[in-house]
C-alpha cells in the first residue's frame, strides 16, 4: 500500500474502546495529526489515537464512499472488519513508522 495515498482508517481509544472512522488523501499525515492531537473534534475528544485498521482507495471519492459505508455499520461489524486485519488490535501506526 502507498501510505501517502487515499485511504480509510479506523482509530480506537486505548482506554475505552471508542472507534473513529475516517478517510484521508494522505494516510500517514492524517494519522500523525491524530496522534499529535492537532485536529479538534471527535477523535481528539475521545483520545482515538490507536490505528487499528486501514485500507487504500483508488481516489478521494472512493475513500469517501467507503468511509460512509463503514460509518453506517454496527459496532460489531466494524470490530469484525478490524479483526480481519488486526486480530490483536495492535497499534498499526508503529508498522508505518509513526
Amino acid at each position: 500500500m502507498n501510505y501517502d495515498a487515499c485511504g480509510v482508517y479506523i482509530l480506537a481509544s486505548p482506554g475505552n474502546g471508542v472507534l473513529y472512522v475516517g478517510m484521508s488523501v494522505d494516510l500517514l499525515g492524517r494519522i500523525w495529526t491524530h496522534k499529535e492531537k492537532l485536529l479538534d473534534g471527535f477523535a481528539k475528544r475521545y483520545n482515538c489515537t490507536k490505528l487499528v485498521y486501514y485500507e487504500s482507495a483508488p481516489d478521494k471519492d472512493a475513500a469517501l464512499e467507503r468511509e460512509k459505508q463503514i460509518k453506517k455499520w454496527s459496532r460489531f461489524k466494524k470490530l469484525r472488519l478490524i479483526q480481519s486485519m488486526n486480530h490483536e488490535f495492535e497499534d498499526l501506526s508503529d508498522q508505518l513508522g509513526l
